[in-house]
């Protein structure tokens, strides 16, 4: 489809002010190449298609100006931000010059607890599935079944038994039985897949905007108010420490309404003084959006056209809110 015809399709997308509807992107990890164990994962050449077409036909902003814009009903026609959640290295490595040389502005949220060398609870499970040997993967043992692994679906398909399986576990019972499985291969993992505390500081002089997304990555309506709040609460005092600034945003981890967080999350991120936060629930945010409940999505299409639709579609989405 032309360019011409995705502007007709996007006009619906053009009020501006009160009306104009913000779109929030998210993204994981930009990866160098295609990687077959990550496939829902972008690699540097689609992203950066991703981009150039979304600053064709949007108005990509800082998420600070974007939320005053919102809150003071003075945003362009489409406006959109790009947002990262966890703190890959492959953030500060790939996507960082990407964004850079088509200037373009994204906030990276930051799980503190992995920096410097940790290793986020699912990557344990894709790089031990990455590396197992045989026909099967046998976990009964520990209580998480038999997973064959001769074709890389097969192996695509535990991985997402097992994320499915340990998501929402008490953060230490999931974190143990991960443990037992990486232990049953006694091989090493990469240590090298989360950003360094150098790369945090380097996206910030960068002009990135950094955010809090807890120490761990729990899901927070699985802990007691008192660990929830230290998870939320440490996350921001440690990205502080780093970059000797103020943070102001925050994302909830995992992001979904009522099963992921609640109310009294909401709560802990306004009194421990963020600015603003944002979701995972698919939409657009309006004026009479809740700043502490912005939603995001993930766009996945490829080619750029089909992207772009994607964008447009989510435009018209009412995004789910807690009551």
């Amino acid at each position: 489809m032309a360019a011409p015809g995705l502007r007709l399709l996007g006009s619906w997308c053009a009020p501006a002010g009160a009306r104009a509807p913000l779109s929030i992107l998210i993204y994981h990890r930009v990866r160098p190449h295609f990687d077959p164990m990550r496939p829902d994962e972008v690699d540097a050449a689609t992203f950066e298609s991703h981009m150039t077409a979304l600053a064709e036909h949007f108005q990509v902003l800082p998420l600070d100006e974007a939320v005053n814009r919102l809150r003071n009903q003075s945003l362009p026609a489409r406006p959109a931000c790009i947002t990262f959640d966890d703190g890959y290295a492959d953030n500060a490595e790939v996507a960082l010059p990407i964004l850079r040389r088509l200037g373009l502005n994204a906030t990276f949220f930051i799980s503190t607890g992995y920096l410097d060398g940790g290793r986020m609870w699912n990557d344990s499970i894709i790089e031990t599935m990455r590396v197992a040997t045989g026909p099967l993967f046998d976990l009964s043992r520990f209580g998480l079944g038999v997973y064959p692994i001769q074709t890389m679906e097969e192996r695509r398909g535990g991985v997402q038994a097992l994320i499915a399986a340990l998501k929402y576990l008490a953060p230490a019972d999931r974190q143990r039985k991960i443990q037992e499985m990486v232990e049953t291969l006694a091989v090493r993992l990469p240590d090298d897949l989360m950003m360094r505390r150098e790369q945090v500081r380097g996206l910030r002089q960068a002009g990135m905007i950094i955010g809090g997304h807890t120490v761990t990555h729990p899901i927070l309506t699985r802990l007691d108010a008192a660990a929830a709040h230290a998870e939320i609460g440490q996350g921001k005092e440690i990205l502080e420490g780093i970059l000797g600034e103020r943070v102001h945003y925050f994302a909830y981890p995992n992001g979904r309404p009522k099963r992921d967080y609640g109310a009294e999350h909401v709560k802990m991120v306004k009194e421990l003084g963020f600015g603003a936060a944002v979701s995972t629930a698919w939409g657009s945010a309006r004026a009479d959006s809740d700043l502490y409940q912005l939603p995001r999505f993930t766009p996945w299409d490829q080619p750029s056209w089909r992207y772009v639709l994607r964008l447009f579609d989510n435009c018209r989405r009412t995004p789910a809110e807690l009551a």
